[in-house]
């Protein structure tokens, strides 16, 4: 990759209050600030969220804004972290579900790997698109309209999926690359 800077870029991640893949959240993250970038934490709740490697409890983080309290336009970027009970319970959260929509009729570049585009399904702006993510959400995605591949990382737009964990190398590219672009 051909040197990205995201000087002067904030980047929203939206997660659940528990069950977030955190090699999920925490290397896109790096990612994000390696580029020069400054990644928040976002939450339906304020406090700590709980990430796991897989089953088993791992580190906890600090939320440093609830998603009713943001703002689209104060985000240059979204990312969605995986993990099946992370996106299963945002897509239950009106407000999380609503943020989502909001940013990506923004046109601002989203970002969603493995189980997170369950919440993209919930916020009915897949129709169209083409994407990948974990293999059980290929029926999900195809019956909200999309077009499910089966690829290391795909940019439909503003959008980039990616698979799973080992798909992070590419997807931190591709996703530092399009908010480096955007503007």
């Amino acid at each position: 990759m051909s040197e990205q800077t995201l000087q002067g870029r904030t980047i929203a991640f939206l997660v659940a209050a528990e069950g977030i893949e955190q090699v999920e959240l925490t290397e896109p993250w790096k990612a994000v600030q390696e580029a020069g970038g400054t990644p928040r934490l976002l939450s339906p709740e304020s406090g700590t969220v709980q990430a796991f490697n897989h089953l088993d409890k791992a580190d906890t983080f600090d939320v440093d804004e609830t998603v009713s309290g943001a703002d689209v336009a104060s985000y240059d970027a979204l990312v969605l972290p995986g993990g099946v009970a992370n996106p299963d319970a945002l897509r239950t959260d009106e407000k999380a579900v609503a943020f989502v929509r909001d940013f990506v009729a923004s046109g601002k570049p989203v970002a969603a790997i493995c189980h997170a585009p369950w919440t993209l399904i919930e916020a009915d702006v897949l129709a169209g698109r083409t994407l990948t993510s974990w293999p059980s959400l290929r029926t999900d995605i195809r019956n909200a309209g999309g077009t499910w591949v089966d690829e290391e990382v795909v940019v439909d737009g503003n959008l980039v999926t990616s698979r799973n964990p080992d798909d992070l190398p590419a997807f931190s590219a591709r996703l530092v690359e399009l908010v480096a672009a955007a503007r």
